[in-house]
């Protein structure tokens, strides 16, 4: 189904959605996309570059979000399938560091709902700010995703 204005979703506020650092899934992450800088591997190594802990590599975001569970009622509401829908965009501004051990908190929003193709592809964006344990301003994330309509 086309997005269409009986099922425009834009402003809709998702639950906030909270996720624990681990160091661990950090060394994993930076080994899996290949990064070899040791301040992104080794505990001392981060603290030897001005670190407290491992930094958040800058597209984790992005992994820790997709731990939400609540993907359905915005799903439900904009009438996409999960077997259409793909991740089209995924964009960030980054404003401070975060660490292995801080805990995350994602404000995520419906940011925008358009359809493109004469109705055979749909898409939502999803916009997240993201704040630390201490309430500040960590990050802000825009996540793209198309739907291929029927």
């Amino acid at each position: 189904m086309p997005v269409s204005a009986e099922a425009n979703i834009v402003g809709l506020a998702l639950a906030p959605h909270r996720a624990v650092v681990e160091a661990g899934a950090l060394r994993f992450f930076a080994k899996a996309t290949g990064e070899t800088r040791a301040e992104y591997l080794d505990d001392a190594a981060a603290r030897g570059a001005g670190h407290r802990a491992l930094p958040v590599p800058p597209s984790y975001f992005f992994c820790l979000n997709s731990l939400r569970t609540d993907h359905a009622e915005w799903r439900d509401r904009a009438g996409f399938r999960r077997e259409r829908l793909l991740h089209g965009e995924q964009a960030f501004s980054y404003h401070r560091m975060a660490y292995a051990g801080d805990t995350l908190e994602f404000a995520t929003q419906v940011a925008d709902q358009y359809s493109k193709k004469n109705g055979a592809l749909s898409f939502i964006v999803l916009a997240s700010r993201i704040s630390n344990q201490h309430g500040e301003h960590v990050a802000d994330m825009r996540t793209t995703l198309a739907h291929r309509n029927a």
